[in-house]
């Protein structure tokens, strides 16, 4: 089964992010299972983990070229939460 497309990542305390997707779902991502591969261990620091981006087309989210996540990663393994529950600013697709 597909995802939706993402439309906004924001970054969140304690390694989580917040996603949106374009249908309006908003899920909540926990990065802690990620650190435990070696090519994610930048995310241990906050300035590089703050840095994610949505990818273009919204089919993921990136750190750099080689640090991604799908949005089916994203859709299927994160926690949804209601829209209203975290007001916060995030980086939307260009």
């Amino acid at each position: 089964m597909s995802a939706p497309r993402i439309q906004s990542v924001t970054p969140l305390e304690d390694k989580h992010l917040l996603v949106t997707f374009v249908n309006g779902v908003q899920k909540v991502y926990d990065c802690h299972s990620l650190l435990n591969f070696d090519r994610f261990q930048l995310l241990k620091h906050e300035a590089f983990f703050k840095a994610v981006k949505v990818d273009p087309g919204g089919y993921g989210v990136s750190w750099n070229d080689e640090m991604d996540l799908s949005e089916y990663e994203l859709w299927h393994n994160g926690a949804e939460v209601e829209a209203s529950a975290i007001q916060t600013s995030a980086r939307t697709v260009a």
